[in-house]
């Protein structure tokens, strides 16, 4: 089905910028309008919203498409999305405001308030600060870890305890690891200094003291409304409507769910360096001079400056990413969650901010943001749509060759080294605790104690090796392999997971046959 055009009404108030600081003295917001409305259709997404706060005005607000493909049930800009990881900069805010209180210091040590920190090195575990959290210096790497969270019965303090066995990947304080699980310890230190939850806290003193009466920080408030987009999985040949998963072990990384019409509001806050619309401070200028410096370096790539030549440095901050573009400093950040992508950008030197929320996982709200500040900052205007949607049709290409190479059968004519039920039994990993091969009408099985939705079955590629069929699609993986490891006994011993993707890595696992 072509996703429907037909969207909220839009909202434009007067323009106030400069030609030298726009390009031009009027950006036509009509012709983002027509580039957005037709790459929602390239893009095949069913839905998604933008705003932008231009000098601490609306001046544009519009829903796109559906909540739900096969319906009519508009975007609008009060439809609910996830912001994913766009919740980092509300983290690192309500840590700012117990700075400004006194309460914290940015270089407190995490063990001062959680006794029981412990990461890869003594040392590390104890020298790290509050600030290390905040902008991934930790030592880790990427991703490292988020199966423990992900679709886990997990609670955050379980999956502390647990981080302690994932193995360091760079150097703590100088390498960038962007890191979920330091910001998970992060809302942990808000509940040590409060006495309060990460929810509770985000709620009372930021979302409602900013009026964003539309957000809500877990899935298990959205029966409740009425007005919330579905997750959709985007494959090159498909799109597909996919639950809501629960994401309250991480909230802190990722939890909250907003509008764009809320997150106006957010935007318009953070431009004023904290100020509320009462005149009162949210969080104080120096915190928000804090947030926004570089902390951690990242590399300017030949194929990034390529995309973009006008960009020299790239930086992490607290809860922000930054970088050069046409000669102002920008604030961004993406979130990826299960059927949902977002983007936040901010040019404080332009009084400019942008946000959109999609209810697809494509690169549809980088076009969206990279076209707006184009039309705003004036200089080349490069076709970001055409140019990214290859690329993603590129990515997704190998992406699937990938998982289909994982389930390759690599020898023909051979059998399981043991009968069947020689490999049923229980395993364990150190981190993710007891997995169970099961064996029912010849079918072997695999299933996980802190993942009990996460189930697959299992199909004999060759030798000890088979191929895994998840029972529940995943936004982020589809099959891989399992590999049987035997003993001088010839008994089997372990196995491990070789499950494709970019953001969750079973390699990090080993488990091994625990004892009857």
């Amino acid at each position: 089905m072509r996703p429907v055009i037909q969207s909220s009404m839009m909202l434009i108030v007067a323009l106030g910028c400069s030609a030298n600081a726009c390009g031009q003295t009027h950006p036509s917001l009509s012709e983002i309008d027509n580039y957005l409305a037709q790459a929602m259709v390239d893009w095949r997404v069913p839905g998604f919203a933008v705003a932008i706060v231009k000098d601490d005005q609306v001046v544009f607000s519009k829903g796109y498409g559906v909540r739900e493909l096969n319906t009519q049930a508009l975007v609008d800009e009060h439809t609910l999305f996830a912001i994913a990881s766009n919740t980092k900069a509300f983290t690192a805010a309500a840590l700012a405001t117990l700075v400004d209180q006194g309460s914290i210091q940015w270089d407190d040590p995490v063990r001062k308030y959680l006794p029981d920190f412990e990461l890869y090195d003594r040392y590390v575990s104890a020298d790290m600060t509050i600030r290390d959290l905040l902008c991934h210096r930790s030592g880790l790497g990427t991703f490292s870890g988020d199966l423990l969270w992900y679709e886990t019965v997990l609670t955050p303090q379980q999956v502390l305890e647990r981080a302690r066995h994932l193995p360091q990947a760079g150097k703590y304080g100088r390498s960038y690891g962007y890191s979920n699980l330091m910001y998970l310890a992060a809302g942990e230190v808000i509940t040590a200094v409060t006495g309060v939850n990460w929810q509770f806290f985000i709620q009372r003193q930021m979302l409602d003291a900013l009026e964003m009466s539309d957000s809500v920080t877990s899935t298990e408030a959205l029966s409740t409304r009425e007005n919330v987009a579905q997750p959709h999985k985007t494959t090159r040949h498909s799109v597909t409507s996919m639950p809501w998963n629960n994401w309250d072990s991480m909230a802190a990384a990722g939890g909250i769910i907003s509008s764009t019409s809320d997150m106006a509001k957010w935007i318009q806050v953070l431009l004023r360096n904290g100020k509320k619309k009462d005149g009162s401070q949210l969080f104080s200028p120096a915190a928000s001079r804090e947030m926004w410096k570089p902390h951690t370096l990242l590399n300017v790539s030949e194929s990034y400056q390529k995309k973009s030549p006008t960009t020299h440095f790239r930086a992490y901050g607290l809860g922000w990413s930054m970088r050069d573009f046409k000669g102002r400093k920008i604030l961004a950040h993406g979130g990826g969650y299960d059927g949902m992508f977002s983007r936040v950008v901010l040019v404080p030197e332009e009084n400019l901010g942008i946000v959109v929320l999609t209810n697809s996982m494509t690169s549809l709200p980088t076009v969206v943001c990279n076209r707006i500040l184009d039309e705003y900052l004036g200089g080349d205007k490069p076709d970001w749509n055409a140019m990214l949607l290859e690329e993603f049709h590129q990515d997704r290409e190998k992406f699937e060759q990938r998982i289909a190479e994982s389930m390759k059968p690599r020898l023909s004519g051979t059998s399981p080294s043991l009968p069947l039920d020689k490999f049923a039994g229980r395993y364990a990993d150190t981190m993710y605790g007891v997995a169970e091969i099961s064996l029912r009408d010849s079918q072997l099985s695999l299933t996980f104690a802190v993942a009990p939705e996460r189930k697959a079955t299992l199909t004999h590629m060759h030798n000890d090796t088979f191929a895994i069929h998840w029972q529940k699609p995943s936004a982020w993986f589809g099959g891989g392999n399992i590999q049987f490891f035997s003993n001088n006994k010839a008994e089997i011993s372990n196995f491990r997971l070789d499950i494709p993707n970019d953001d969750f890595w079973w390699q990090e696992f080993d488990f091994k046959r625990v004892k009857p």
